[in-house]
């Protein structure tokens, strides 16, 4: 996913350059493309790539926790602490 996130992501600046240099040879198919509709088709593939490369990130998280054996435990074992005793009063 984190590739095609990448690949959309720069698919997504080339539009976006070429766009704003000349409208009309991004959106070849209609008759008169304005900067404004580059703008606005370039932030909807932006969040798009940006969904896709957090949903990769997020997947490939929870892969290596899977991947994780069950033996190794990310808490540590508890560990016993010493409590001090109340000094007794010396005999006279």
């Amino acid at each position: 996913m984190i590739p095609a996130a990448i690949d959309l992501g720069l698919i997504t600046i080339l539009f976006f350059v070429l766009g704003m240099i000349k409208p009309k040879w991004p959106l070849f198919f209609m008759e008169n493309p304005g900067r404004f509709l580059i703008i606005a088709i370039t932030t909807i593939l932006f969040m798009i790539t940006a969904t896709l490369y957090g949903e990769g990130l997020r997947r490939e998280k929870l892969e290596k926790a899977a991947e994780q054996p069950a033996s190794q435990s990310t808490v540590p074992a508890p560990v016993p602490v010493p409590v001090p005793e109340p000094e007794k009063p010396a005999a006279k």
